[in-house]
C-alpha cells in the first residue's frame, strides 16, 4: 500500500475513532490496531497525536467545504440550500444521538482540554456560519444574515446535544420540523422553499 493511501486510511480511522470514543480517549494503539498497521509503521506517519488531530480537523475542513460545494449546486433558491442544512439532523440521526455532532463534540472535547486545537476545529463551525450567512443575505436578509446563522447554528446544535442525551427521533423530527417552520417564517413569500 502506498504512503499516501496508508496515511488517508489513518486519518479516516482517527476522525471515525475520535467521533465515536473522544479525541483524549482515543490512543495510538486504538489507531494503530484500527487500520492494522505496527507501532514502528504507524510512527513513520505520525509522531504525535496531535499531528493526527491537525489532518483529522484538515480531512473535516475539506469533507465540509466538499459538502457545501454540492449543495451549491444542487439549488439556486438559498432557502433550499439552508434546508439541506436542516436536513443534516435527519440524515446523521442515528450517529448524533449514538455520540453528538462531530464538529461540536469536538470543539466542546478541546476547549476543556484548553488545547492548542481548539481554534483550528471551531474553524469547522465558522465554515457553516459564512456559508449560512450567504444563504441568508441570498433571501434579502443581509442585514441579520450573521444572527440568523449563528441562530440556526445555535439551534442544530441544541438538538444534537438533546439527541444524545435523550436519544430520541421522534424529538429530532419535531425539532427538524419547527427549524424548516421558522426558515419559511424568515423568507419573503417570492424565495419559500418548496414543500417536501
Amino acid at each position: 500500500m502506498a504512503a499516501g493511501e496508508t496515511r488517508s486510511l489513518i486519518v479516516a480511522a482517527a476522525d471515525r475513532l475520535f467521533y465515536e470514543r473522544g479525541y483524549e480517549a482515543t490512543s495510538f494503539a486504538d489507531i494503530a490496531e484500527d487500520v492494522g498497521l505496527s507501532r514502528g509503521n504507524f510512527y513513520y506517519h505520525f509522531r504525535t497525536k496531535d499531528e493526527i488531530l491537525e489532518a483529522v480537523i484538515g480531512r473535516r475542513m475539506e469533507n465540509t467545504r466538499t459538502l457545501l460545494e454540492h449543495w451549491e449546486q444542487d439549488s439556486d433558491a438559498p432557502a433550499e440550500r439552508i434546508l439541506r442544512f436542516v436536513d443534516i439532523l435527519i440524515a446523521n440521526r442515528s450517529k448524533i444521538m449514538e455520540h453528538g455532532c462531530p464538529v461540536g463534540t469536538l470543539c466542546t472535547e478541546l476547549a476543556k482540554l484548553d488545547h492548542a486545537a481548539q481554534n483550528d476545529a471551531a474553524e469547522l463551525f465558522t465554515l457553516f456560519r459564512d456559508w449560512l450567512a450567504r444563504q441568508f443575505s441570498g433571501l434579502g436578509r443581509a442585514a441579520d444574515a450573521d444572527a440568523l446563522a449563528l441562530h440556526l447554528l445555535m439551534r442544530s446544535q441544541g438538538v444534537a446535544a438533546l439527541a444524545t442525551a435523550f436519544r430520541d427521533e421522534n424529538f429530532i423530527r419535531r425539532e427538524v420540523a419547527d427549524m424548516e417552520a421558522w426558515l419559511l417564517a424568515q423568507c419573503p413569500a417570492a424565495t419559500a422553499p418548496r414543500s417536501n
